[in-house]
């Protein structure tokens, strides 16, 4: 970095030590034996003596990194903060009174346990947490309206309903349900209209609902979801960007899909990135500058057939060209600028070298 002035050095030196003490030693691929400003100085050294300043700057100004204590924050806060406002208003509305009224009344309080209790909580990847959100909701949610996989079996399905029935003592069913997942940047895993046809975790969802609902009513037995119940899709961590490509495709799927199990839709967010964050032209220029300097294209040569669900012709600003200067405690998204995660050989260009290695699920 040339930092021949002594205070400059001094300076730089205490905010690097903070940073790693506090946030980036903490993430979880570092290899063994090697932290933060070991990383940071092999990563730095890839770049030319000139470039080297812009890189730095960047790490100390733009990047944006969730530890695992904020992740816990945004779970923690998500039935109090999301799930209980939203019933708490039907609850009102079944008991014609104000959502503010339901907690002093008894019809309201009655009315909005059994709404709760007909409200079913789904993981759709490991990144959900759903172990620290069950025990973080221990007693305002039972056991039993909690699922930690999408992929759920016939008996599964079957023992569901044989619970819920236990505890309300009548043949009801779960009405509403809860998708949940850690993190969205552009919204594509989750749901994409692409080669004519609907694709993603909602579509699969759906295909697996039909598919269980018919194996479970053949064998003389009730579904545990009603049809056409409330979906609710919340993520902990969401881009602007995303938030408003799944309100436009979940609404079209609400409209097109002709076997949808659902009725209505809502999208919810712990955490809502602002449009800002995201990498742009005249502001971010010569970040930018350094993504294209030292790309290497066997990156998306290694991905394509991923990167080709977002329509890319290369991987300069991440998957879906997201241009996220964003790390997660636990693994670094592909949306992110992969000059930031990226690893490759020098045969077909620079050999990238990433400050928080990615590890990846593609490929």
């Amino acid at each position: 970095m040339n930092w021949t002035d002594d205070g400059v050095a001094t300076t730089e030196y205490n905010w690097l030590q903070l940073m790693a003490a506090t946030k980036y030693d903490g993430y979880s691929d570092f290899r063994a034996g090697s932290r933060f400003i070991e990383n940071l100085a092999i990563w730095l050294k890839q770049f030319a003596p000139e470039d080297r300043q812009t890189a730095y700057d960047f790490i100390k100004h733009r990047l944006v990194y969730i530890s695992n204590a904020e992740l816990y924050r945004a779970i923690e806060a998500f039935y109090p903060e999301t799930v209980t406002p939203h019933l708490r208003r039907l609850a009102a509305a079944q008991a014609e009174i104000e959502p503010h009224e339901v907690w002093g009344s008894s019809e309201g309080v009655a009315a909005f346990k059994q709404i709760k209790r007909r409200s079913l909580f789904i993981g759709m990847s490991d990144g959900s947490r759903i172990d620290i959100m069950r025990r973080a909701n221990s007693g305002r949610i039972t056991q039993e309206q909690v699922v930690p996989m999408m992929n759920i079996g016939t008996e599964k399905w079957l023992d569901l309903g044989k619970k819920i029935k236990e505890a309300n003592a009548s043949d009801e069913q779960f009405e509403h349900v809860y998708l949940i997942d850690d993190f969205t940047a552009s919204g594509t895993t989750f749901i994409r209209f692409k080669d004519g046809e609907w694709k993603g975790k909602l579509q699969k969802f759906n295909d697996m609902l039909v598919s269980a609902r018919s194996v479970v009513e053949a064998k003389g037995k009730t579904f545990p979801i009603v049809e056409n119940y409330a979906l609710h899709i919340h993520h902990y961590v969401s881009t602007t960007q995303a938030r408003e490509a799944l309100l436009e495709r979940t609404a079209r799927a609400n409209t097109e899909w002709a076997d949808r199990t659902f009725g209505s839709i809502d999208v919810t967010e712990g955490s809502l990135l602002p449009a800002s964050l995201k990498l742009t032209a005249g502001v971010d220029d010569a970040v930018i500058g350094l993504c294209e300097k030292y790309y290497n294209h066997a990156l998306y040569e290694r991905l394509i057939e991923h990167a080709g669900e977002a329509e890319q012709t290369d991987l300069k600003m991440g998957y879906a060209d997201c241009a996220l200067p964003l790390i997660l405690e636990h693994n670094t998204p592909n949306n992110s600028i992969p000059l930031l995660w990226a690893e490759t050989s020098g045969e077909k260009g620079h050999a990238m070298q990433p400050l928080f290695r990615r590890r990846d699920r593609h490929g």
